[in-house]
């Protein structure tokens, strides 16, 4: 009897075309598409993003709900707080951060006009739907978008990130009309002091709400900090959108 191993060369196609399957068919189940109708440089590392798309109309979204947008490979993905959802238009926008070399990064900064892409979503992310005022909101680059969503409710609410280029960030928040506090960071997150102390100061723990995004470590120190001045588990929201070394949180 002779028996004829595969080689793994030659399955590369096999399991190519699979996946090519496996993506076209979520893409046509699942996806919808939209293309960018404008595009806003705000700065070096922010671009503010109209997309439109007939796709898109008739689809619900809630303050704090998360868009999925594919890109170029496989089902790579990356998501985005919606600013403004028309759902009658089947408009959004939202704004991105292009952080460093990543696809989304990348993707951001060779966008252009008249690009379609494909979108999974809107979907729960952070339920803020029966929040009251007043709310503080605590994040840093990658919550802007979320605080613009708060502010256009008309909601009391008091802004407060720490950022890597205070310079940078506070143009392009003078830019799109958002008032916060900003503070640099520091290595040894040394500044999550002041920035608990700017918490505290705005907000009163048995009547504000608290919302604290951004980057996991200060999610949790000043998670921390709010429990232990007496805030209640009822008034505190968290949601991590990103962590260090690690990708694909949203």
């Amino acid at each position: 009897m002779t028996i004829t191993h595969a080689h793994p060369a030659q399955d590369k196609p096999v399991a190519s075309r699979r996946a090519g399957l496996i993506e076209r068919t979520i893409t046509r189940l699942w996806m919808r598409p939209a293309r960018i109708v404008g595009i806003s440089r705000l700065s070096e590392k922010f671009r503010l993003f109209d997309f439109q798309g007939d796709a898109l109309k008739g689809s619900a979204w809630s303050l704090g709900d998360k868009l999925q947008m594919k890109l170029d490979q496989g089902l790579a993905a990356r998501t985005y707080t919606p600013i403004e959802w028309n759902q009658q238009a089947g408009a959004t926008r939202f704004l991105a951060y292009c952080h460093g070399t990543g696809p989304g990064s990348v993707w951001a900064e060779r966008a252009q006009v008249g690009d379609e892409r494909q979108f999974f979503g809107p979907r729960a992310s952070l339920d803020m739907s029966e929040l009251k005022s007043p709310t503080v909101l605590f994040g840093d680059e990658t919550s802007f978008g979320l605080a613009l969503a708060l502010q256009r409710t008309g909601k009391e609410g008091h802004f407060i990130f720490e950022v890597n280029d205070r310079d940078e960030s506070a143009s392009v928040l003078e830019e799109v009309g958002l008032r916060a506090l900003l503070v640099p960071r520091h290595p040894d997150e040394a500044h999550l002091r002041e920035v608990s102390e700017a918490i505290l100061a705005f907000g009163q723990p048995s009547e504000s709400n608290f919302v604290v995004t951004g980057k996991a470590s200060s999610i949790q120190h000043v998670s921390r900090v709010l429990k232990t001045h007496g805030v209640e588990k009822s008034r505190l929201r968290a949601k991590v959108y990103w962590a260090t070394g690690k990708t694909g949180l949203d």
